[in-house]
């Protein structure tokens, strides 16, 4: 097999570990609010929001040291061990303890952070400039079927049940568990390839800004400069960082990169948990929250993968595609308000009796969900696109911030959804993606005006 041969199989492999890694994960943290509400013990007292909100924070503050990690040890066993604390995290459902829930929780968010930059080392070393976004794309549509396996097997397995007990809970995350540590053996398959230096910033590729759910893909440059001098290349990456959060171009996107640290916790925690809190909806209401996660991957995948070809061609800008995000996103907030109940986010384990402004609709609610992914998809690939076009130059510290504002941000959205109803959450993410597309519109037309100028100093 020749050498790029050897760097497709690479990436075809780092896929397939990242799909089932993110079977599992995604699955459990899916469905964790649910089961922990179902969860019947006197000494347990976690709450699966607050447990995302720890693995958020620590992922976002974790980025400052994920690049030494990986220089040190290597991206296999980087992503091998992060891999483990996975696997970990998800076991620990098998008979939860609320203080090894908490500590699994901090130790994921540690992982997380060394697994993705692992990961955007080894797709850098293994593209060149004419392959990388085909091998983007390759393993961004391997993780996005994540969004279907594990939701699929959720939806079958829980099927006419309104309580989740314990051999139900126990079957799942044993499952879960297994098909975690799969993927993490996985890894070990990744051959050793001679790195082909790019000669343009990987993160530039027009191809790039489809990774949807893998903002910390662009690490990369910044693990590959890590190795001679750790701590000092890891200081120096960290004072970048800081110089660029206050330029006027990141200060005007980091409302729109927020807004996606908001949705992204609405719609991968807190609308499944609602929908699954709907008694109305009878038997199968538990199971709708695996059917929901399948729409929502469904409309991640569809939007993408349109945008993402679309880039190349499209004269319009990016403003349009991000406003089609937000009326998209609007839409679905509203068939929200009028669908779900206000207190379903945070109704106890026997759900809620209470209903909207409607007679509550299962298909409806689908359709919100694969709205939700569809908008996102909107917003997440025109963000990628614009800093990796406006900050080319220094893209891994760009990135970085936007990785630190959407995980800090994800974090207090899930801390909060412990204690609001629905229509306050909603409220919140309306005001939210309102000003977050007027601050990119801004965005953008720095970016339009730095492209005229730099065609007419080219005169």
């Amino acid at each position: 097999m020749g050498p790029e041969g050897k760097s497709l199989l690479n990436i075809v492999i780092l896929g397939f570990g990242f799909m089932f890694m993110f079977t599992a994960f995604q699955t459990c943290g899916n469905i964790e609010q649910t089961v922990l509400k179902s969860y019947n013990s006197s000494d347990f007292h976690g709450s699966g929001y607050t447990s995302m909100s720890i693995i958020y924070g620590v992922f976002s503050a974790s980025n400052l040291i994920a690049p030494s990690v990986v220089a040190v040890i290597g991206p296999q066993l980087a992503m091998f061990f992060s891999g483990l604390f996975y696997s970990g995290y998800i076991a620990m459902f098998i008979h939860p303890l609320t203080w090894s829930f908490y500590t699994a929780s901090v130790m994921v968010g540690i992982a997380a952070a060394v697994l993705w930059t692992a990961q955007g080392y080894l797709l850098t070393i293994n593209s060149s400039d004419s392959t990388l976004g085909r091998n983007s794309g390759i393993f961004w549509s391997l993780l996005q079927f994540s969004m279907f396996f594990g939701n699929m097997y959720v939806y079958f397995a829980w099927h006419g049940k309104t309580h989740i007990s314990d051999k139900d809970r126990q079957t799942v995350f044993i499952s879960l568990t297994v098909i975690s540590l799969v993927g993490s053996f996985l890894f070990f398959l990744i051959q050793k390839t001679e790195a082909e230096p790019m000669t343009s910033d990987p993160m530039t590729s027009e191809t790039s800004e489809s990774l949807l759910p893998s903002e910390t893909l662009t690490e990369s440059s910044a693990v590959v400069t890590a190795a001679p001098g750790v701590g000092s290349q890891a200081l120096d990456a960290f004072k970048k960082a800081l110089k660029l959060f206050v330029t006027k171009e990141m200060l005007l996107l980091s409302t729109s990169i927020a807004y996606t640290g908001l949705e992204l916790t609405f719609y991968s925690g807190v609308y499944g948990t609602s929908i699954g809190a709907m008694t109305v909806f009878g038997d199968s209401a538990k199971s709708l929250i695996g059917l929901s996660g399948i729409c929502i991957g469904i409309g991640e995948i569809l939007g993408g993968g349109v945008f993402g070809m679309l880039n190349k061609c499209n004269r319009l800008g990016r403003n349009p595609v991000v406003l089609l995000g937000l009326i998209t996103h609007f839409v679905a907030f509203f068939l929200i308000f009028l669908n779900i109940a206000s207190d379903a986010p945070i109704a106890p384990e026997e759900g809620t009796h209470l209903q909207a402004f409607i007679t509550p609709s299962v298909e409806v609610a689908l359709l919100c969900s694969f709205l939700l992914g569809f908008g996102d998809s909107c917003f997440n690939t025109q963000l990628l696109s614009i800093v990796g076009y406006m900050f080319r130059e220094d893209s891994a510290p760009a990135f970085a911030v936007f990785k630190f504002i959407q995980s800090i941000m994800a974090a207090v959205a899930f801390l909060y959804s412990n204690y609001l109803l629905l229509h306050w959450q909603l409220l919140i993410l309306v005001v939210m993606g309102f000003l977050g597309t007027l601050t990119f519109f801004l965005a953008e037309w720095l970016a339009v005006m730095r492209h005229r100028d730099s065609d007419y100093d080219s005169i």
